[in-house]
């Protein structure tokens, strides 16, 4: 018997019209219960709670890995001394190593805003303190200086 194809076949019998009606029609699920009048979402919800076989698929999001390092960065109280190391997990990746004042506030700005902000008002209360400091030595080198020339002068005269 030659293959028809479906717009020849014949509906007049019973199988081909069914053959052809399953062609055109969506395909009914028969679920264990027999139900084959049964929506094809419904089915599709039925076989997302059934477990599968096998190993779960994978899915699409992957969870990012995360590196635990810690930077750390000590200053003296004046301000004039910085250290910085890097530790990973309980491995010390960098040992302290001396860092500039200028370093620290360029990587501060780098890093955030409030970051500066509090390491500029530390090394803001560490420049006063130096000027202060500055002013006391330069006012005691005035009067060294004023000491050594009237010395000099004595020994003049």
């Amino acid at each position: 018997m030659a293959e028809q194809s479906p717009t020849e076949r014949s509906e007049d019998t019973p199988v081909a019209a069914a053959a052809a009606a399953a062609e055109t029609s969506a395909p009914a699920q028969v679920t264990a219960a027999g139900d084959a009048d049964m929506p094809a979402e419904a089915a599709e919800d039925d076989a997302a709670e059934k477990p599968t076989r096998g190993r779960p698929r994978k899915t699409a999001a992957r969870k990012t890995r995360q590196v635990a390092l810690t930077l750390t960065v000590t200053g003296s109280q004046d301000g004039a001394d910085w250290q910085a190391e890097v530790v990973h997990g309980t491995t010390r990746v960098v040992p302290q190593l001396s860092v500039s004042a200028a370093a620290v506030v360029a990587a501060a700005k780098d890093l955030h805003p409030d970051i500066a902000e509090a390491i500029d008002g530390i090394l803001e209360t560490a420049r006063e303190q130096h000027r202060t400091r500055v002013e006391q030595l330069q006012a005691e080198l005035a009067a060294a200086q004023e000491a050594l020339a009237n010395l000099d002068g004595d020994s003049q005269a």
